[in-house]
């Protein structure tokens, strides 16, 4: 497992968290997996952790190609699911307006890993800086270009997480975001 993998899925409690905070308390969280993604195993031990911690069950739909994310939705709202969790997955990354419009068809509050989909319009992303992880693959690039040999270099984390909201999709779907969450915010989308 990597560690930006790690760091990823350890954050599913804060995620399920920060969600049910902002939604009325759903009643029913789906969450988005891919079965083909490398830590599958890791996530699915993970979203069912984060369930328990805040007392809610956990509906699992999973998807690995374009055509299973519709199919995925699809079975969502046939389970009642009233707020979602997408899974951090590379695939899901490059699936992003589409999974950002399916979340908005059917008006279904969503929480995403990372700030790329509450800019491409979903409600809400708490994950690791997507820019500072680029940065910081310069900086081992250039230590290497300089002669340092990458056995001998640290393993390096995200340092730098964010949780962003998009209050034009809040408004949309009827949601009235708690001034503790707004808050904690990094950035607000209005």
């Amino acid at each position: 497992m990597t560690g930006v993998s790690w760091v990823a899925t350890a954050l599913v409690p804060k995620q399920l968290d920060l969600l049910r905070g902002s939604t009325r308390n759903p009643a029913v969280i789906g969450a988005l997996v891919n079965p083909s993604h490398s830590d599958h195993d890791l996530h699915l031990h993970e979203l069912q952790e984060g369930g328990a911690a805040i007392g809610k069950e956990i509906n699992i739909v999973q998807a690995a190609t374009v055509p299973e994310i519709d199919i995925a939705f699809a079975s969502l709202v046939q389970k009642g699911a009233d707020a979602l969790l997408v899974a951090n997955d590379p695939f899901f990354i490059s699936s992003r307006d589409q999974i950002v419009a399916l979340a908005a068809s059917y008006r279904i509050p969503a929480m995403y890993f990372t700030r790329e989909f509450t800019e491409a319009g979903g409600l809400m992303s708490y994950g690791a800086s997507l820019v500072d992880a680029a940065r910081q693959g310069g900086v081992y690039a250039g230590k290497i270009l300089h002669g340092e040999k990458p056995a001998d270099l640290p393993v390096m984390q995200s340092v730098k997480f964010e949780f962003v909201i998009n209050l034009k999709v809040a408004k949309v779907l009827g949601l009235e975001i708690p001034d503790k969450l707004l808050a904690l915010a990094d950035e607000v989308i209005e």
